[in-house]
């Protein structure tokens, strides 16, 4: 049944990721073919950035990422923080990421206000191809507002790629004094 995940021998798996502007009802979603890994969470927030973000938020200088406590982008993965370093120093943002307790992603405004509605939009239609996918989720709307872009990314991002600990104490990466672990701060450039 391909109603779900686009999985196909010979194209492939679908793996979404997206990015929510809840003050906007705004959403961006990269879809991609490999995995869902750290390097392909921050490549589509990213891509977020410089289609959406940047032209919204010309002035902007941080950036606050509201963030699952697992996955690609959990609070102990060490190449999300990796990954997010080098888009701070090239976008010059200060980003500060704030995870939900493990076991609360139910409460992330991005389930329930973008993918709860696209998963409702291709509900029932085989999801054959990319493009498919792709302009379903671009046609997800509600009464409410809420547009999304999508576009297929065609990187290939690697499995299992280790974050030593010389490279990840090279993060400027600053927690907060309200449970470190789940909400810090990272700047926009190599010097702390």
């Amino acid at each position: 049944m391909k109603t779900h995940d686009f999985i196909d021998k010979e194209l492939g798996r679908a793996v979404p990721y997206g990015v929510y502007d809840l003050a906007n009802d705004e959403g961006w979603v990269s879809v991609g073919d490999t995995a869902d890994t750290a390097s392909f969470a921050v490549e589509a927030v990213r891509r977020w950035w410089h289609t959406m973000g940047r032209p919204r938020f010309p002035k902007a200088t941080k950036l606050l990422i509201t963030a699952d406590a697992g996955g690609s982008n959990g609070h102990r993965v060490r190449l999300w923080k990796l990954e997010l370093a080098k888009f701070a120093k090239e976008t010059g943002l200060e980003v500060t990421v704030c995870h939900y307790p493990p076991g609360t992603s139910k409460w992330n405004k991005i389930e329930h206000r973008m993918f709860s509605y696209i998963s409702m939009n291709w509900r029932g239609r085989p999801l054959v191809s990319y493009r498919t996918i792709i302009e379903l989720i671009s046609a997800t709307t509600t009464a409410s507002g809420l547009t999304i872009r999508a576009a297929e990314d065609r990187n290939f991002y690697e499995t299992g790629t280790k974050v030593s600990d010389a490279q990840l104490a090279a993060v400027p990466l600053t927690r907060h004094e309200f449970h470190g672990d789940w909400n810090y701060t990272i700047a926009q450039s190599d010097s702390r």
